[in-house]
């Protein structure tokens, strides 16, 4: 097992929002440190006392948040040893739907991505994303395009397109854009998600598509269209997905 929590380069460093209960942006920090790999599976966590003086919190808020997170399967509370980071699928909610990285090995095991964002361009919306999105034709909207990597290789190509006037939070610029976009529109954009729309589909890769995920002209990838709704169930994010099945399989749990 490794130790690396004790490291301060790895420790999240956002401030905590107002409007979130504290245990809850406990737990959204210590998943974005596992989900970014800072914390890798094996990672022994401090003990209570010392893990809640570092995220500035009472060791009962700590608590809650570590029993939650355990009961959702990214740790693990190990005799003699503490609390672990898992390498286990996490048992998967809604709150972690968007987050949660659903790329696996091929033989099952939880994969750790890095996502890097390649471009964020503004523009008017076109017929199907003002219908997809409830917005007039025309209205600007943001689109981010982003890599995610797997040990090094391309796995994934992320498309996202969302009204800035919805999320005036979203950065316009590559270097400023967080790694967990849905964390940050949760936080400081107070989206409440309700419910997720999605279609997956085969198809061929494009030219394009092939370049970026280091694959053949049409080599078979898995497509997933994306549609997230708000508290007041209206469509607020369109995504698209284009992931090579080449090294992985898509896997999605909903409890």
């Amino acid at each position: 097992m490794t130790d690396d929590s004790s490291d301060a380069s790895l420790w999240p460093t956002h401030a905590a929002p107002k409007a979130v209960p504290l245990y809850e942006v406990v737990k959204r920090q210590i998943t974005e440190a596992i989900f970014e790999g800072r914390w890798p599976p094996g990672t022994v966590l401090p003990n209570e006392i010392e893990l809640a003086e570092r995220f500035g919190v009472a060791v009962g808020t700590l608590r809650r948040a570590l029993n939650d997170l355990t009961k959702e399967g990214l740790l693990a509370r190990r005799r003699k040893t503490g609390t672990v980071v898992t390498d286990r699928t996490p048992q998967i909610s809604l709150r972690f739907l968007l987050q949660y990285f659903r790329l696996h090995g091929l033989d099952g095991g939880l994969q750790r991505a890095v996502a890097r964002t390649l471009k964020v361009t503004a523009g008017p919306a076109t017929g199907e994303e003002a219908a997809g999105l409830r917005i007039a034709p025309g209205e600007e909207v943001l689109r981010i395009d982003r890599l995610r990597m797997v040990e090094g290789l391309p796995a994934m190509l992320d498309h996202y397109t969302l009204s800035p006037t919805r999320f005036p939070v979203v950065p316009r610029e590559v270097a400023e854009m967080p790694t967990l976009i849905y964390t940050h529109l949760i936080e400081a954009g107070g989206l409440r998600i309700s419910a997720v729309r999605e279609k997956l589909a085969a198809e061929a890769a494009t030219p394009e598509v092939a370049a970026e995920l280091g694959l053949e002209p049409g080599a078979p990838i898995l497509v997933i269209e994306e549609t997230v709704y708000d508290q007041l169930n209206a469509p607020v994010i369109l995504a698209l997905h284009e992931a090579s099945t080449a090294r992985h399989r898509y896997v999605n749990e909903l409890q």
